[in-house]
């Protein structure tokens, strides 16, 4: 069973979800207030969250924001429809997906089944028995075991869909990665044109790189395709797995 928590004040709609989930193998636990939620994620029992924007007490994107200081338990957004404004700044405080009310139970299910996919080493199954997988170009080590990501000594705060995002990039040096492909790929659910979050994320990887790599520079905007990762050192610095 995974465990999961929902943030959210409304009582009956929790139930319900707690009993659509159980089949699924998912054990939902309910906290109808942001300063319980907030307790509740911080005490490392969850493999994921469900965030309602409107709470009382300490609304769900002030909640997040506090959470995001130490703590990189999947979030899960749920938001009005119209209120594209909350899913912007979701995304820009850490969520790592984001759901409009009202939602398809199967949609929720999906989603959180996407999420937590993203958190498995994808190259686990071709690595020895024994080692620890991970991603190397130059100093930049991507390990898959931990879900970190670090340059040299100095360890970047990324969220999960950040590394990997990264780690599609770094994969693919010198080709151009669509939206569609990316968003399929990273997010594992279909592209939408009105979609921006990709976008959104991969601006934030571009500033976190920044600050102490010289990566960021490295992520191209292709006008009307995608994006690509420039191979700064082609012919020196290739990828190992370890």
């Amino acid at each position: 069973m995974k465990s999961i928590l929902i943030v959210d004040d409304d009582v009956t709609l929790c139930g319900m979800l707690r009993d659509y989930l159980a089949p699924h193998q998912i054990e939902l636990t309910a906290r109808h207030d942001g300063k319980e939620g907030l307790e509740a994620a911080r005490s490392g029992r969850f493999e994921l969250m469900l965030l309602d924007v409107m709470l009382p007490r300490i609304d769900g994107l002030a909640l997040l924001g506090r959470l995001r200081r130490s703590s990189n338990l999947y979030v899960l957004l749920l938001t009005g429809r119209g209120e594209a404004a909350d899913r912007v700044r979701g995304l820009q405080l850490g969520a790592d997906d984001y759901l409009p009310k009202p939602f398809d139970p199967e949609e929720l299910v999906a989603r959180i089944q996407a999420i937590l996919r993203r958190g498995m080493p994808r190259q686990a199954a071709n690595v020895p028995s024994g080692l620890k997988p991970k991603l190397r170009r130059g100093a930049l080590t991507i390990d898959f075991t931990s879900r970190s990501v670090s340059y040299g000594d100095t360890l970047l705060d990324l969220t999960n869909i950040e590394i990997s995002l990264l780690e599609t990039f770094l994969q693919s040096p010198g080709v151009v990665l669509t939206r569609e492909d990316l968003v399929e790929r990273v997010f594992q659910r279909p592209f939408h044109p009105l979609d921006r979050s990709l976008d959104m994320y991969v601006s934030r990887l571009r500033r976190k790189l920044d600050s102490v790599t010289p990566l960021g520079k490295h992520i191209k905007t292709i006008r009307s395709s995608g994006y690509l990762f420039s191979a700064a050192e082609p012919n020196r610095q290739g990828f190992e797995i370890q």
